[in-house]
């Protein structure tokens, strides 16, 4: 089973819970440079979690230079995400007006980097973890793409700096999906949580 157990209690989100949207991006979608299966699925439900009570809703995105390092032959993806191109736009059906803030990462061409806590490119603003504790951030409630590389990546990194980490198993979407890839992520420190458990609350 993906998500929590049945019986638990609904989760109440509130003014210490943030959102994070990680790298829902055309190049993600089907028909991107690295698209995963079913990744535009999500969208909905995350379109919807946007609308609960969360203290911010908090955007990644992989904004990469032309020549970034993770590309083939010198590295393991397809080119995507090119900074400033169709494929590192946000899709038209995600309702960014939700958004509190966006955070850009791998914006260097000799750097890769996977979680969205690891970018810091010049302003306090853009330092997510000064970002959610300015705000009294406590826990952070992941969904996204890809699951295995930047979810998982950026929800290890929260449990690392202090934040209790959720996932939502229904609004996340990997490139290779099992019982595995949830035993690791929880052995990470993270919950792994439905949208039942997050949809209801006074």
């Amino acid at each position: 089973m993906l998500g929590g157990a049945k019986d638990r209690p609904v989760i109440q989100t509130g003014p210490d819970t943030a959102l994070l949207v990680i790298d829902v991006q055309n190049d993600f979608l089907p028909g991107g440079a690295l698209a995963v299966p079913e990744g535009d699925t999500i969208i909905p439900v995350i379109n919807h979690l946007m609308t609960l009570p969360f203290g911010c809703v908090v955007a990644s995105r992989d904004w990469h230079p032309a020549d970034h390092i993770s590309f083939r032959p010198s590295g393991p993806w397809p080119a995507h995400c090119v900074a400033g191109t169709h494929g590192a736009e946000f899709p038209d059906a995600l309702r960014t007006e939700f958004f509190t803030g966006i955070i850009s990462k791998a914006t260097s061409a000799d750097q890769d980097s996977y979680s969205a806590f690891s970018e810091k490119p010049g302003s306090p603003q853009d330092d997510l973890c000064s970002f959610l504790r300015g705000r009294g951030i406590t826990r952070v409630v992941l969904t996204g793409l890809v699951l295995d590389y930047c979810v998982a990546a950026t929800a290890a990194d929260a449990v690392r700096l202090g934040f209790h980490s959720m996932i939502v198993a229904e609004a996340c979407r990997a490139i290779s999906p099992g019982e595995a890839l949830m035993t690791r992520l929880r052995s990470e420190g993270s919950e792994i949580v439905t949208q039942t458990e997050l949809d209801s609350g006074p």
